[in-house]
């Protein structure tokens, strides 16, 4: 079972409907024993960071969230859920992340012809192996919507997008993954990613 955890930030329908879609059993939950049976945890997420980070934390589910990763279990932060792995990120102040992941996230800094939020279909650069982008091949596109981007976890990017700058898109570090897009709204090349995250839950990569 993955647990896509519910803390009451974003909607979960789309990435539940992908995962189920390529055959996984996914529960939306913020229940520590459900996390503590879940094979694998997806932590989802839009809109602003600080908020964000306060309400995994009054959902009660971050305690059990950190402590199933640091058992080694299988975990995914995808979008603002990315952006929360690592050490603290400036949207509006500065908020500390979890730390999972070294790095911050910064606003954007892009030509004056550049939109920000940066939003829409980019290609996937990769720039080293890693197992969530097992069943992925360079150059393929997915879906971003964003106004922030991770940056100083260089070590750690698996891919990148280029949208002024190089976007950080993929990240990795042991059992811990992160996507700045969406992979539920990235067509087949997102459910490729999440088929990679499944088998990674069960031991298949």
């Amino acid at each position: 079972m993955i647990a896509v955890v519910d803390y009451g930030v974003g909607n979960l329908f789309s990435l539940v409907s992908s995962l189920r879609f390529i055959g996984a059993h996914a529960e939306v939950t913020a229940d520590a024993r459900a996390l503590s049976r879940a094979d694998g945890i997806i932590l989802p997420g839009v809109g602003a960071f600080a908020d964000a980070r306060a309400k995994l934390r009054s959902s009660g589910a971050e305690e059990a969230l950190l402590r199933e990763v640091a058992g080694g279990k299988p975990f995914l932060g995808i979008c603002l859920g990315m952006q929360m792995l690592f050490e603290r990120s400036y949207e509006y102040g500065v908020h500390e992340g979890l730390g999972l992941i070294p790095g911050e996230v910064v606003p954007f800094s892009l030509p004056a012809d550049m939109k920000v939020p940066h939003m829409g279909w980019n290609g996937l650069n990769i720039l080293r192996p890693c197992p969530l982008l097992a069943y992925v091949s360079n150059g393929e596109y997915v879906y971003y919507v964003h106004s922030y981007h991770a940056t100083g976890c260089g070590a750690y990017t698996a891919a990148v997008s280029e949208y002024g700058i190089p976007v950080t898109g993929v990240v990795a570090r042991g059992n811990v993954y992160g996507t700045q897009f969406h992979p539920e709204k990235s067509g087949e090349t997102g459910l490729n990613i999440l088929r990679a995250f499944k088998d990674i839950t069960e031991g298949r990569l």
